[in-house]
């Protein structure tokens, strides 16, 4: 219960609902105890009615007793319908508020877990399989809502039923009571030893469910990798053997709930026959009337569920338990990158690192090695190095996926974190080097950026993306659907569409990571002459494995294992004769190449 802890704050929001579903189940359960005692008074009258029957044997009064009788069962039997009725009403009431609180905590929970997300770092999300995330938000969250809404409910009428039922029985009879109550001990002590075995075999179930998805995920996104190489038999075993694993733990806690069940089931008839046996010997005594027997009989069945829902609940609570744990084993988890600044502010474009170095926190490699460069707003910079060098690092520092380890990044003169961290992000358009697009049309992943776009405005973009031919071309042209990740489209067309998707927010900074490496000389070119207009007024920052001559750089800087090795204009590198100058005599030799 001390992981469950966590959504007392829910309780409490929706206490009304609570409150009320507590009274409605009291008001059914009082109206349920009240059927036994009226078919007490039935039979008790009944067997009166038959000694009167027997005393008036031969006489005309007989009649009279048979229609007393028929007329007093009526009458009875009208009754316990009556009761039933109105125990039905409000069991109604009792389900449409503590399920529906149930349902409405369900929907707070995903929100929230979903919001924490969204909030958390890159880091977390690199280090976390996305079917353990998955699994969490969707399988989890569902073994907690069987909590709060069934578990709670059978709990609340489980108690309100046994004071009741217990309170009339000792008002009738105390000693047939302790018999019929004597083996309810030995069910406690059962619930006590098998709630801990359920609960350690919840929590690796649900571990291994976790994986499960996680096994699926990876597997259904590199889809084109397992069908090129041929390995569908091979991953399906892996995945027979993980399903096979999922099973037998499933087996192994179902064999323990498949025992426990019928082990309460006999400890109830147990206490049937005590109630019969030592009921009839008190009727003997005098001390009880044989419609008593009825009542405690009624009773103890009446307390069949209720007791045997003891094992449930259990169980629904170890497992509830189990996956709250895991729930908060991620809520726990504070996100690196905080926002300091809730004012917002509008940024010009002047961007420094100041003696930036960077470990990446989930691998320990280095990023960046005091690195230092100033941009003025307006100006143009590349970043050119070879792969790992830390190119992408600057951009993923810039929009503040990351925090410097140390020196400081600053726009405007402001510490990157001191700026209002969604106004900042806002500001920067930023295409990353691995382009995903969301699985809905295109016109809706152009204008990603700004909340709402015409027509016009994504025809705009898609051609100063050199997009705009590709996507007419397409069966429902902008409408057109993209799939799961872009996965219709090809790497260079969707590279072109997170370009225009960038260009959307008309940012004043602009970060275009290796963005072009999927498409031809010619298009390359007619993105390049779009760009040279598009981003004449904005600070950019191009990464890039290529030397673009036609964009005039006011600045470029060289890469290697993190560290600034060259620096300066296009001019300045060539006559360095250093690895820029190699790298530009290397692409000339290319592309003279290809032309011939």
């Amino acid at each position: 219960m001390k992981e469950l802890r966590y959504l007392n704050k829910f309780f409490v929001k929706y206490k009304w609902h609570l409150l009320l579903g507590i009274v409605f189940v009291a008001l059914s359960n009082y109206f349920r105890v009240l059927q036994p005692q009226a078919i007490r008074q039935a039979l008790d009258l009944v067997y009166e009615n038959i000694n009167a029957y027997e005393l008036y044997d031969g006489f005309a009064a007989q009649e009279a007793v048979i229609d007393s009788i028929g007329s007093s069962l009526f009458y009875f039997g009208v009754l316990v319908l009556i009761l039933a009725i109105i125990m039905g009403v409000f069991m109604y009431f009792m389900r449409q508020t503590i399920i529906v609180m149930s349902r409405l905590i369900e929907y707070d929970m995903r929100k929230e877990i979903y919001d924490h997300y969204q909030a958390l770092d890159l880091s977390f999300f690199k280090k976390s399989m996305t079917g353990d995330l998955m699994a969490r938000i969707t399988e989890d969250v569902s073994k907690v809502r069987m909590y709060i809404g069934p578990a709670v409910l059978y709990g609340i009428n489980l108690t309100t039923l046994f004071v009741m039922v217990i309170y009339s029985m000792f008002s009738v009879s105390p000693e047939l009571s302790w018999y019929c109550l004597a083996p309810l001990p030995i069910l406690s002590l059962s619930i006590y030893f098998v709630s801990s075995v359920i609960h350690k075999k919840s929590e690796v179930i649900q571990r291994q469910l976790a994986r499960l998805n996680s096994i699926s995920q990876e597997v259904f996104n590199g889809i084109r990798v397992v069908k090129s190489y041929t390995h569908e038999a091979q991953m399906t075993r892996y995945f027979s053997a993980e399903c096979d694993d999922f099973k037998d733990k499933s087996m192994k806690l179902a064999g323990v709930n498949a025992l426990f069940f019928p082990l309460m089931l006999l400890i109830i008839g147990a206490s049937t026959i005590l109630t019969i046996y030592f009921g009839g010997v008190q009727v003997y005594k005098g001390n009880i009337t044989p419609g008593n027997i009825a009542e405690f009989v009624i009773y103890v069945n009446m307390l069949t569920w209720p007791v045997t829902a003891i094992g449930w609940i259990a169980s629904i609570i170890q497992q509830a338990g189990a996956s709250q744990q895991r729930i908060n084993e991620f809520m726990d988890v504070e996100p690196l990158i905080k926002n300091q600044q809730q004012v917002e502010s509008k940024i010009t474009g002047r961007v420094e690192f100041d003696n930036v170095s960077f470990v990446y926190p989930d691998t320990g490699i280095t990023g960046l090695d005091q690195v230092s460069f100033k941009l003025e707003p307006g100006e143009k910079m590349a970043i050119i190095g070879r792969t790992g060098s830390g190119k992408s690092t600057i951009a993923e520092l810039l929009v503040r996926m990351y925090d410097v380890n140390d020196g400081r990044i600053t726009i405007d003169g402001i510490d990157v974190r001191e700026h209002n961290l969604q106004s900042l992000r806002r500001q920067i358009g930023y295409v990353p080097q691995d382009v995903f697009l969301f699985s809905t049309s295109v016109e809706q992943n152009i204008g990603f950026g700004r909340a709402e776009i015409t027509r016009q405005e994504a025809e705009m973009y898609a051609e100063r993306a050199a997009v705009k031919a590709d996507i007419e071309s397409l069966p429902e042209q902008y409408e057109t659907m993209v799939g799961e990740r872009g996965v219709t489209l090809s790497g260079g067309q969707k590279q072109r569409i997170s370009i225009a998707r960038a260009f959307v927010k008309e940012p004043p900074i602009i970060v275009m990571d290796d963005s072009l490496s999927a498409v031809d000389t010619d298009t390359e070119n007619t993105i390049v002459k779009f760009l040279e207009a598009d981003i004449a007024q904005k600070t950019t920052i191009i990464i890039t494995h290529r030397i673009y001559g036609m964009l005039k750089f006011d600045k470029i800087i060289v890469l290697d294992r993190g560290k600034v090795i060259e620096e300066g204009t296009h001019e300045d590198l060539l006559e360095a004769q250093g690895y820029y100058a190699e790298m530009f005599e290397r692409q000339m030799v290319s592309e003279v190449g290809g032309n011939v």
